[in-house]
This record gives structure tokens, sequence and C-alpha cells, in this order.
């Protein structure tokens, strides 16, 4: 049998609960103000923005798997892992465990990739899945994942923020996410291990998924001066509700900046095809976010890649996620004239996806 009790089975929790801030770049986060209740749609709002030399850097997995095919004509689950096409609803989905601790039922393991000399200036870690599928997970226990920095031994992470909770649709979704900056500026390089994403296994028509992201941005005197930007919230992305936007303002990027964009969403399907993500310097024209992993028709198609490349420094570092996606983009394209502002457009297929945080780094002239 899995170990597949959740966190309120074994004790009860307090998590720290707060609206989204935009945070100064060397402050720490406000006192969090309760909220009676998790939300089912937060609008995305601006999480942290800072002007410095430096950039953003991310580690991210999925923490749940193919164990066997149950749908006609679906591609094996080493198949899938090598990166063919197949949803997880065509799946009986099972927890992905690299640890040896009897305590855990789901842990995986991303490198965070610092460049020498650099100062954590804010960290923030991301997680959430589908909580109904072969069996129901408390929501209770949403708030609340294990990390341990490399080398380290596992810590309670609780919430800091908000927690998106969407009953709909055949789907009990989540997002939340947590302020870990002390915790990443006094850890060393390596490979960092979450565990025990409140995710549920088996199957159903809407599928498992689950993941994290670990967002930092840093300050490095060797490089550019930057524009960084950290957005979150948890929006329904699909085809009948229409597409959504996110707008980064006040910006001085010159002709021809370098810059990157990357996005953190839940459940998107590989080959469903509809899921498109445009971004637009001011007044310009929109441009497609698209590159090798990801193609313009399908963006949300359960990769954790870099620059079109899947990453490989991850644990197991399977191709196809089945409903994670993490990845980083290219936005040269779109500043070849220069920016005041960033508009990010989002559009879904008919099943759609959940967004949940979108991060930009650019190189400004001031």
């Amino acid at each position: 049998m899995p170990k597949s009790s959740g966190f309120a089975r074994r004790g009860a929790w307090a998590s720290l609960l707060c609206t989204a801030a935009v945070l100064a770049p060397a402050a720490a986060a406000a006192a969090p103000p309760p909220v009676p209740a998790d939300a089912p749609r937060i609008p995305f709002a601006q999480r942290y923005h800072a002007v410095h030399h430096g950039g953003i850097v991310r580690a991210a997995n999925a923490s749940i798997t193919c164990r066997t095919p149950e749908a006609k004509g679906a591609a094996s689950c080493p198949e899938l892992r090598r990166g063919a096409a197949g949803a997880n609803g065509d799946y009986d989905m099972f927890y992905v465990d690299l640890d040896d601790d009897p305590n855990t039922y789901n842990a995986t393991r991303a490198r965070l990739g610092l460049p020498e000399g650099s100062t954590v200036r804010y960290a923030r870690l991301y997680w959430g899945g589908n909580l109904r599928v072969g069996e129901q997970k408390p929501p209770e226990d949403n708030g609340r994942v294990l990390v341990a920095e490399p080398g380290g031994r596992y810590r309670e992470v609780l919430a800091d923020t908000r927690i998106a909770h969407r009953d709909a649709g055949g789907t009990d979704s989540y997002q939340a996410s947590a302020d870990v900056t002390p915790l990443v500026r006094g850890s060393r390089p390596g490979y960092w291990t979450v565990a025990q994403i409140n995710v549920a296994m088996g199957r159903s028509a809407a599928g498992s998924w689950g993941g994290w992201t670990l967002v930092v941005a840093y300050e490095n005197a060797r490089e550019p001066l930057r524009e960084l930007s950290l957005w979150d919230g948890f929006e329904t992305v699909r085809s009948a509700g229409g597409p959504r936007e996110v707008t980064v303002r006040g910006l001085r990027l010159p002709p021809g900046a370098d810059g990157r964009a990357g996005i953190v969403a839940y459940d998107g399907d590989r080959g469903e095809r509809g899921d498109a993500v445009t971004v637009r310097a001011g007044t310009g024209r929109p441009r497609p976010l698209t590159d090798a992993a990801n193609p313009a028709t399908d963006t949300m198609n359960s990769t954790v890649a870099d620059l079109g490349r899947s990453s490989s420094d991850r644990k197991p570092a399977y191709r196809n996620t089945l409903g994670y996606d993490s990845d980083v983009y290219d936005i040269r394209p779109a500043l070849r004239g220069g920016a005041h502002s960033l508009t990010f457009r989002f559009g879904g297929e008919e099943n759609g996806y959940f967004l949940g945080a979108l991060f930009v780094q650019a190189d400004t002239s001031r």
C-alpha cells in the first residue's frame, strides 16, 4: 500500500495566511493577516520587484507520474517519461518518492543554479496539485510541505499567503506558496528536495498532477543591471472563459535588451492543442512564447524546460511531467524595440489549465 496518509491525520497544523503583496528588494514580508477561507480564484498581483545587477533562477519538478496506461492506445509510461505525448487522465498515477524516509509519500529533487558570488535577495516556493483522483486528499493539508536544502534535513514550510483552492469541473485543485528567503540564503549549492505535496494518486477523467517550483532573485555585481519581477495568483485559463492577461509596467528596457520569462502552470496536457501564450512590448504586436520544448499551440504541455531544452538538473528528470509546467522562455524577440511595459496573454484549449506564477528578468537602462 502507498504511504498516502495526509498531514491532517498526523496532527493539526496552523498555516500563516496573507494577501499577495509587493515586497521591497531587501524587506521582509509583512505580518500576514488572517483570511476566513481558501480562495477559488486569486487574480495575479506583483509579489516582488527590484532593479539591480543579478537575475532570477528557479528549480522545479513534478511530484507524481504514471504507473500504468488505462486508456486504449495510450503510450507506455517509459515512453511518456522519455517525452511521448499523453494526458494524465489516461493513466493510473502514482507518487514519485526518491528519499528513504518512511514518513513521506512523495519527494523529488532539483538543482538550484546560482552563479558564484551571488547574494539571494528573495526566494519563494510554489507548490500545488489535484486532491481528487482515485483518492480524495484533505484540503487542510494544502499549506504544508517538507523542504530539505542541499545536504540538509527536512524542515516544515507553511504557506504564508492565501491558498488558492478550486473544487469544480472534476478537479479539486490548489496552489500554495511561502517566502523561503532565509532558508535559501543560508544554504549551499546543490539539489533541493520537496516532499509531502498534497496530491492524490489514482485515475480519473480529470487526471492527477502536482509539483513545485522554487523561484530565487539574486544580486551579482558581475551581471547586467536588470529589472526583476515576480507575479502570482491562481487563474483558470480555458477557451470558454477567454484569455487572461498580466501586464508588467514601469519598465525601462532599451532596444535589443536581453530578457527571459518563467511560467508555472498546472494540468496542461501534452498533445491538446489550443494553449498559447504571447508577450507584447508596449503597444507593439504580440509575439508567441514558443521554443523547441513548447509548441506555439501547445504551450502548457507538461514540461520543465529552460530556453527550449528539458531541464536535466532534476531527479527524476521526466520529459513529460503529466500536468505540471515550469518553463523559462527567451523573450528577446519582443524587446527589439525596447519596452516600458510587457503584457503576457494566456489562452487555453477546451479543458484548460491553472496559471500559478510568472517571473521576468530583463536588462534595463536605469
